[in-house]
């Protein structure tokens, strides 16, 4: 008797992680379907707007080149990923394709300064400081979208980023109201690139969720005239 009891025990405990298990299985099958589906959609949303320099240059109307930050080595040089950026956006810069550029970045700690970096390296290449805007305050791509209509009251622009993050970052300007296209720096392969295309997976699809809620930054400000003097924000140096 006790026997019995203790086999139909044993039975419904397996069946009880047997039910856990496939209910596990099935979240995981669930979840991994949308992370696909929306890196997908995100794609297809925003292919027609990545375009090539010498369609950029045929724009018209676009207000700004927007650069968004990277990493910086012993705090004052442009990382390879960085600086293959800012080259198409200097590029882009001396094609005519707008008459500013904004250094968008990670200006989060008194000794660690990407945008100040960014200018710095533009000016070295002959772009006027004046044309040169920098965003302090640009923690995440989001914020960087967000900050650039809310702060810079930017209505037109194009965003340079390597190609893997460009989708992301074109898709979730546009669903923040800014008319915005892509252009891709130098299609290199950097170093730990595997992990940058699994992190960015991921980042999707959270930033397409925070595109439809539409979160404040990290930091708001003052308006700042895109169409005026970018030494005006050498401020936060």
């Amino acid at each position: 008797m006790k026997n019995n009891i203790k086999n139909k025990k044993k039975k419904r405990i397996g069946k009880t992680l047997l039910g856990i298990g496939i209910f596990c299985v099935i979240m995981v099958l669930f979840v991994a379907m949308g992370l696909v589906g929306i890196n997908l959609y995100v794609r297809m949303s925003v292919k027609n707007r990545l375009v090539k320099e010498d369609k950029a240059s045929e724009m018209e109307n676009v207000d700004v080149i927007l650069v968004l930050g990277a990493s910086v080595v012993n705090g004052d040089t442009p990382s390879p990923m960085l600086k293959d950026r800012l080259d198409r956006a200097i590029e882009l810069y001396f094609a005519g394709c707008a008459p500013k550029l904004i250094m968008s970045g990670d200006h989060g700690g008194e000794y660690y300064n990407e945008v100040k970096v960014m200018k710095e390296y533009a000016i070295s290449k002959g772009v006027p400081a004046e044309d040169i805007f920098m965003d302090h305050a640009g923690f995440s791509t989001y914020e960087s979208m967000y900050r650039a209509k809310e702060i810079f009251g930017v209505k037109k622009m194009i965003v340079v980023t390597q190609s893997y993050h460009l989708y992301r970052a074109v898709y979730v300007a546009n669903r923040l109201g800014i008319d915005t296209y892509g252009v891709a720096a130098v299609n290199t392969r950097y170093s730990g690139q595997s992990v940058r295309d699994v992190r960015e997976y991921l980042a999707v699809f959270k930033d397409f969720f925070q595109a439809i809620v539409k979160p404040e930054p990290t930091l708001l400000g003052s308006p700042i005239d895109i169409t005026g003097d970018g030494n005006v924000t050498n401020d936060g140096d």
